[in-house]
């Protein structure tokens, strides 16, 4: 930060002078360069700061202090919001109206005492302005001996550790993204219909180059699928931690984010994850605390500027668009809390809620076991699962079982709903059809299931999948419409009249399949030739 002298600088004799006199000070120089010599030589002297100080009103030294807190610098949007603007005028309008004497915030007092200036500075999020102390002073002020405004410990955590209530039900972390990750790099790689993958799992992958344009990559895929637990949590996470794409303010469920403007996801996530650093691992804490501390220290954290008009950010529920330091709670409040979430979601933190049901109130930093990762425990799983396989197609794979192989045995089977810890899938000809679709054949699979059961596949279905390669479906289920008559003759006379085009395959001398479509056309060629039909539904 600039010293004392370069902050006065820009400022004119009036200014000087006003300055000096809160000193209890009377310049003897007439022009503004030798002006600012001899002020900043007066009041950089222990003595007279610690006099100016003690005098300061209550609000003034709580100011300062947290500038101090901030080693001397904060943003000027967040300094301004809490201790008030500082009105702009010039010379000629300053020396009518005696701002200084009757100052309409903290920062004017402060600042007609060249106890804080501003200025612009270059940062990670681009030209920005400061509040700040100048240097040479701020080292005096500390000398001064403010106790109550010495700077916080290097890495104090913010907020206050979780109450009883707040971390009564936990929700211990997983390692389950892991599982949902080979799902949905098998639905992708099988273009399975109807699946939809969780948008924030498709954008880990990408950001993970496991997949591209929602396309598996062959083999990056098969690395991750074929590591261990804790060597595939790792490589998420190191993905996630260094990527500038993966977005968690665009993702966060109940906004929308619109307009060509945009913001720095990897700066805020660097600044959050310093944040949960600092809590102490294996201590339940407050979530309410948290948002409320970053709100009164580092309510900017993701604003460059300050910025909170630019930005169209709008609540999906009723399309309000949430605008300006108003919505700090609906939005930035609301992206701490995804992150924890996020957090959560990758086995990093634990959970906790008042009760089923209510929102998490709690989180937990598991403690570190895994070498070269600082502050996170990924408590991988390392019980291993199993695999079974029925005689009537139905194949259960736990979730501790190896992904490569559920990943491979998944792209020849149907997928039913989980349970619990299973994945439940079976065996049909429209599956193994999809399958040879992909250049997948039946004894693929048998060689899968019998190599991970150790031989124990029912014969059943050893038999069923070696005639398929060899016949394909010898077996066909299907809903048909059949037409019955009282009488051979009656039969003979449909199949010769117009409506014969409509009958399809003829099961018995009075029962022929009416094509799909066709009954009215049936119907009405019956009541041609005299003959009322009924139709009987099995509804």
């Amino acid at each position: 930060m600039p010293d004392l002298s370069a902050s006065l600088q820009k400022h004119d004799l009036g200014h000087l002078r006003i300055v000096a006199g809160f000193w209890g000070l009377e310049l003897e120089s007439i022009d503004s360069d030798s002006a600012i010599e001899e002020l900043a030589a007066s009041l950089l002297d222990l003595e007279a700061v610690t006099e100016t100080i003690d005098i300061l009103p209550a609000e003034a030294r709580s100011a300062l202090t947290a500038l101090i807190e901030s080693d001397g610098k904060m943003e000027w949007p967040a300094f301004a919001r809490k201790h008030g603007e500082i009105r702009e005028m010039g010379p000629g309008k300053r020396d009518r109206e005696h701002p200084h004497l009757k100052p309409t915030s903290t920062s004017e007092l402060l600042f007609y005492r060249a106890l804080i200036a501003r200025a612009f500075f270059e940062t990670d999020k681009g030209l920005q302005e400061f509040v700040f102390i100048p240097d040479d002073l701020f080292e005096i002020i500390v000398e001064a001996g403010m106790q109550h405004a010495l700077p916080l410990k290097k890495n104090e955590p913010l907020g206050r550790p979780a109450t009883p209530v707040e971390k009564a039900r936990e929700i211990p972390a997983t390692d389950h993204v892991l599982d949902d990750a080979a799902t949905c790099l098998a639905a992708l790689r099988m273009g399975k219909a109807g699946f939809t993958p969780d948008p924030k799992l498709v954008e880990l992958l990408t950001t993970a180059k496991l997949i591209k344009k929602d396309s598996p990559q062959t083999e990056s895929v098969k690395k991750f699928l074929e590591a261990s637990r804790p060597e595939a949590l790792m490589l998420l996470n190191k993905a996630w931690l260094a990527s500038d794409t993966f977005d968690e303010l665009r993702l966060m469920p109940g906004l929308i984010c619109e307009g060509e403007w945009k913001n720095q996801p990897q700066v805020t996530r660097e600044f959050l994850m310093n944040l949960v650093n600092d809590i102490p691992q294996g201590k339940w804490w407050s979530i309410p605390a948290l948002l409320k501390a970053v709100k009164e220290k580092y309510p900017d954290y993701q604003r460059p500027a300050g910025d909170y008009d630019s930005w169209f950010i709008k609540r999906e529920s009723d399309g309000q668009f949430l605008r300006g330091f108003a919505y700090w709670d609906a939005v930035d409040g609301a992206l701490v809390k995804y992150f924890i979430h996020v957090l959560h979601w990758m086995g990093a933190v634990d959970l906790a809620s008042p009760e089923e049901g209510k929102e998490f109130t709690a989180f937990r930093v598991i403690e570190s076991k895994v070498e070269g990762q600082k502050s996170r425990d990924l408590r991988p799983s390392t019980f291993d699962g199993k695999l079974n396989v029925s005689s009537n197609g139905r194949i259960t794979i736990s979730r501790y079982f190896s992904r490569a192989v559920r990943y491979q045995i998944s792209r020849f089977c149907d997928w039913d709903s989980e349970k619990g810890d299973d994945y439940l899938y079976s065996v049909s000809a429209q599956s193994l059809r999809r399958a040879g679709e992909q250049g997948l054949k039946a004894e693929q699979l048998l060689a899968l299931l019998v190599k991970y059961t150790n031989g124990s596949v029912p014969p059943a279905m050893v038999k069923a999948l070696k005639r398929w390669d060899s016949h394909g479906a010898e077996a066909r289920v299907e809903s048909l419409l059949v037409l019955r008559v009282s009488r051979p003759e009656v039969m003979e006379e449909m199949r010769s009249s117009k409506a014969g085009k409509f009958l399809g395959e003829l099961l018995s001398p009075t029962a022929v399949v009416v094509k799909s479509g066709a009954i009215e056309k049936v119907m009405a060629a019956l009541a041609e030739l005299g003959l009322l039909a009924e139709v009987i539904s099995d509804k």
